[in-house]
């Protein structure tokens, strides 16, 4: 079992026993998506740390798309409760990058791949993702490479 899956299953016995329903509800989510992809597929599968952080990802990914979706239908008390599932997610996730950090990576990887113009954006990505692995969410990483292969 990868070391993240069983930090998570420690935390929501903790936080069951704390009466901590935010933290409990977030928790037992994370885990039932961690199982769903585990057994996802053709034949079950134990999950890497990475695949784990994926996942969590993910979630996180869909609580920000709902908290902003409720915010925007007038509904500020689901809206935070959105916001306060995300940010328990974001306790297991790596430190997200810096505008200026995915700049200086992004701008290595233009360098290293010598790509010119938005039709060598897929050659840039292909060497870019692996460098961002979680730390970044992917919309955000596509529009500085095309930001910068448009100057």
């Amino acid at each position: 079992m990868s070391a993240l899956k069983e930090k998570l299953e420690t935390d929501l016995s903790a936080a069951m026993k704390a009466r901590d329903d935010v933290r409990t509800r977030t928790l037992r989510m994370a885990l039932t998506a961690v199982k769903n992809e585990e057994v996802a597929g053709k034949r079950s599968r134990e999950l890497s740390d990475d695949d784990v952080v994926k996942v969590l990802t993910r979630e996180a990914k869909k609580r920000r798309e709902a908290a902003t979706a409720f915010g925007d239908a007038g509904r500020a008390e689901q809206a935070q409760a959105e916001r306060d599932e995300g940010a328990v997610l974001e306790e297991y996730l790596p430190a997200q990058l810096s505008d200026e950090e995915l700049t200086a990576l992004v701008a290595d990887a233009i360098a290293e791949t010598g790509a010119a113009g938005p039709r060598a954006m897929g050659q840039v990505m292909k060497v870019v993702n692996p460098k961002v692995a979680g730390r970044a969410e992917g919309g955000r990483v596509a529009a500085e490479v095309k930001r910068q292969l448009a100057e």
